[in-house]
């Protein structure tokens, strides 16, 4: 006679433990960075359609590391629990701390009580009125939440990006001096950069990244990718990157003094897809 199969509950825990970091540890690291005027979201990605980072709700984003299909998944539920709870009730009961309770909640039911566990790694921010407002939440995938102040790390090297920023990064530094140190951190460990000293690039390039922040001056949605010759300007290289014809029907913003060519002025009204934000309803996600 067969004895059935057993294995203790501890044991279980720690094999589906050890094979969600694994999964993780495969993913490039992602960096999300607090800064004067809000929250810079940094990502070493170099494909420019299966995004790492999006928007969440008018003044929250979501960044994520891991298995693609898996993320995206919970992107998607946390845009529709905003929505409906922002519809339901009010705008202002939509916050960090709500979504990332649902996410913490999703990710611990599915670690306990499906075989595989998700292979994610996420980080909810929030971005205030004031720098002392700012939210970050960093969501393992057995659904344990922390709160982090200042900066997250998440990814495969996220030991050693998280000890570089502790040696270099500052609070209330703008949005230029915020990327440079969030790009050399993921730089140091970039497999994109192993290279170095056989003559290959030291530091990622625009084209390897995906760059967004949460813009606290802005009104209405904070979150705007930053792309083409806004990200060039800030990294300082030279490139003037392409430049992208509007859709019709869209008006940019005029760039105010000081604001990097691309991201308008934080007080114009969002005019996305050609219609002024009402302030009703869920605006349409980047990522």
């Amino acid at each position: 006679m067969t004895m059935p199969y057993y294995a203790s509950a501890e044991q279980v825990m720690r094999d589906r433990s050890e094979y969600a970091r694994k999964g993780i540890s495969r993913g490039r690291s992602v960096a999300v960075v607090t800064y004067a005027d809000g929250v810079l979201f940094i990502a070493e990605n170099p494909s420019s359609t299966l995004h790492k980072v999006g928007e969440i709700y008018d003044r929250i984003g979501f960044a994520a590391v891991g298995r693609y299909s898996e993320f995206e998944s919970l992107r998607v539920a946390g845009v529709r629990l905003a929505d409906v709870r922002g519809y339901s009730y009010n705008r202002r009961d939509v916050t960090g701390r709500v979504i990332a309770n649902a996410y913490a909640q999703t990710l611990g039911a599915i670690f306990t009580e499906q075989m595989k566990p998700y292979e994610v790694e996420l980080c909810v921010a929030e971005v205030g009125e004031t720098p002392e407002r700012d939210q970050l939440y960093r969501l393992t995938f057995d659904g344990s939440v922390v709160d982090e102040p200042d900066f997250v790390v998440m990814g495969g090297q996220a030991d050693a990006v998280t000890a570089h920023l502790r040696e270099n990064f500052h609070p209330g530094m703008g949005l230029a001096d915020a990327l440079r140190v969030g790009v050399d951190a993921l730089s140091a460990v970039s497999p994109a950069t192993t290279g170095a000293a056989d003559g290959g690039p030291t530091r990622l390039t625009a084209q390897q990244m995906e760059v967004a922040v949460l813009d606290r001056r802005r009104p209405k949605r904070a979150f705007r990718r930053v792309v083409g010759a806004a990200l060039h300007t800030l990294l300082g290289d030279g490139q003037t990157g392409e430049t992208e014809t509007p859709p019709s029907g869209h008006v940019p913003s005029h760039p105010a003094p000081g604001t990097p060519a691309g991201l308008g002025d934080p007080a114009a009204p969002d005019t996305a897809g050609g219609t002024t934000d009402t302030g009703e309803g869920h605006p349409q996600s980047d990522g």
